[in-house]
């Protein structure tokens, strides 16, 4: 038996989730920041169409209650959201934003309960 990566239906984002399902939001702005814009625009584009049926697999359990498989997904889909900043915000500018983004050290925030602080 093989154990999913992820929840039936996301296989298109399996290639994504050692790089972009990452636990703690300090994790995902750094890796925001070390990306590239063609890493950035890839994922992006994979993973921008499945958001809606992304949160709404997710929104079947409660925040406590992920499987491993629904774990990742949620948190591609919160890198998704950081991304998402620089694709569609920042675009070129988001190469001359991140010095000044990285001086804002993210220690923790709301979507990181129960999970270790990062020095990024």
């Amino acid at each position: 038996m093989t154990i999913a990566v992820l929840p039936e239906g996301f296989a298109a984002l399996e290639g994504f989730v050692d790089r972009w399902a990452l636990d703690g939001t300090a994790e995902r702005a750094a890796r925001r920041s070390l990306s590239t814009a063609e890493e950035r625009a890839t994922f992006f584009g994979a993973a921008s169409p499945l958001l809606d049926a992304a949160l709404e697999h997710l929104d079947t359990h409660a925040l406590g209650a992920f499987s491993p498989a629904e774990q990742r997904l949620m948190n591609l889909m919160l890198s998704l959201a950081h991304v998402a900043l620089a694709v569609e915000i920042q675009g070129p500018d988001e190469t001359k934003s991140a010095p000044w983004r990285d001086r804002m050290r993210i220690t923790r925030s709301t979507a990181d309960r129960g999970v270790q602080t990062c020095s990024n």
